[in-house]
């Protein structure tokens, strides 16, 4: 059984190989997450690298805002999978030193990650209670 610590970090690598599909950070994550789940095998990191270009491919074909959203959290949770299952067959002392290789992707796809700003402008509205009565502007700003 695995200790929370290291089920976090497989939930960050999941999420930070969706998030880094269609990036500037794909390629380094892409190989990085390849290397360390193919284990110095060249035939286990080949089928790695074609796993995670169709985690590419089918985050890329999701349709709608709720499909794609739907693929992202289907597609991180099978990586998030994949990497608890790598740190359950590695010895203790293994486990934290791919843990660090895989906090360090972690890193590189979030400082790498495309800018989400919000801006809201209640200037023009009235607060009654916990409510916002009135208008305002609300500017919303995606970059993918």
């Amino acid at each position: 059984m695995l200790v929370e610590g290291l089920i976090a970090v497989a939930a960050a690598g999941g999420g930070a190989i969706v998030q880094a599909a269609g990036t500037d950070a794909w390629a380094g994550i892409r190989s990085g997450v390849a290397r360390i789940l193919g284990r110095g095998e060249a035939g286990r990191e080949q089928a790695e690298l074609e796993r995670l270009d169709q985690t590419r491919a089918e985050l890329e074909s999701a349709g709608d805002r709720a499909e794609s959203e739907r693929a992202q959290t289907v597609l991180a949770t099978r990586w998030q999978t994949r990497l608890e299952m790598l740190f359950e067959q590695l010895p203790e002392d293994e486990q934290q030193q791919v843990a660090a290789e895989l906090q360090a992707l972690v890193r590189q796809a979030q400082s790498q990650a495309p800018v989400q700003n919000t801006h809201i402008n209640f200037s023009n509205a009235t607060f009654t209670d916990s409510q916002v009565l009135g208008s305002g502007t609300q500017n919303n700003t995606i970059n993918r």
